[in-house]
């Protein structure tokens, strides 16, 4: 069976990670969230108290590291780290430069790759993160970079942080997710960035509805309507 494989990149907070999921469950494709397997080493490193920007010490704990996805009834993608679900868990702010700081690491990278892709081979998949359509799956048939403002995305962060009930001043979330843009676009690593056939899909001034009309279209219309 033949399998349609969309990249959706872009920086934190832009909604990928929402509206990817959305769209996989309306056209029956599965989801997978690449940074939160990013994530899920960097909690690793976070919680041994390794340094996540000290790539050797990172590097030599990867064969202690067994990163699995899950997927519930409700299509929901569940991280389990040795067998743990730490699902809840990586999404804690100081999660989020810890997945920075590691994914810049080659040794990360290539630990990781075939996992990525492997899950292409066998499903028709909706993947999202920093380099999926540059370098994870150069080859898909559909690629997004979905972006926003950082205040943009500054603000829906601080609602999401809300609704989970470990609230953040919006000051420190614009910093952190400066930060982060600095440090995905400047790594000498898979850096973020736009690939030449990617369709650029700019939030900023949509709600939720609105972004996934538009990113549905551009799906349905570079993969002939699928």
């Amino acid at each position: 069976m033949n399998t349609i494989r969309i990249a959706i990149d872009g920086p934190s907070g832009a909604g990928k990670s929402t509206l990817a999921r959305s769209a996989a469950g309306k056209l029956g494709y599965l989801y997978v969230d690449t940074g939160a397997i990013y994530r899920t080493v960097g909690y690793y490193a976070h919680t041994h108290r390794i340094d996540p920007k000290d790539e050797a010490a990172v590097t030599a704990c990867l064969p202690e590291v067994t990163v699995e996805l899950a997927y519930g009834r409700d299509g929901q993608q569940c991280m389990l780290l040795n067998g743990e679900d730490v699902t809840a868990a990586i999404r804690l702010p100081e999660i989020s430069l810890c997945a920075s700081a590691v994914s810049a690491h080659p040794g990360v990278r290539g630990f990781l790759l075939e996992m990525q892709r492997k899950l292409a081979r066998e499903h028709s998949v909706i993947m999202d993160g920093r380099d999926i359509g540059t370098v994870v799956l150069p080859d898909a048939e559909v690629k997004i970079f979905l972006t926003a403002s950082p205040e943009a995305r500054a603000r829906r962060r601080c609602l999401e942080l809300e609704q989970r009930e470990t609230p953040q001043p919006y000051e420190k979330v614009l910093q952190e997710i400066e930060e982060r843009d600095w440090n995905d676009i400047h790594r000498p690593i898979a850096p973020l960035r736009q690939a030449e056939d990617a369709v650029l899909l700019d939030t900023t001034d949509l709600d939720f509805q609105e972004s996934e009309a538009a990113l549905l279209s551009i799906i349905r219309e570079r993969s002939g309507g699928a």
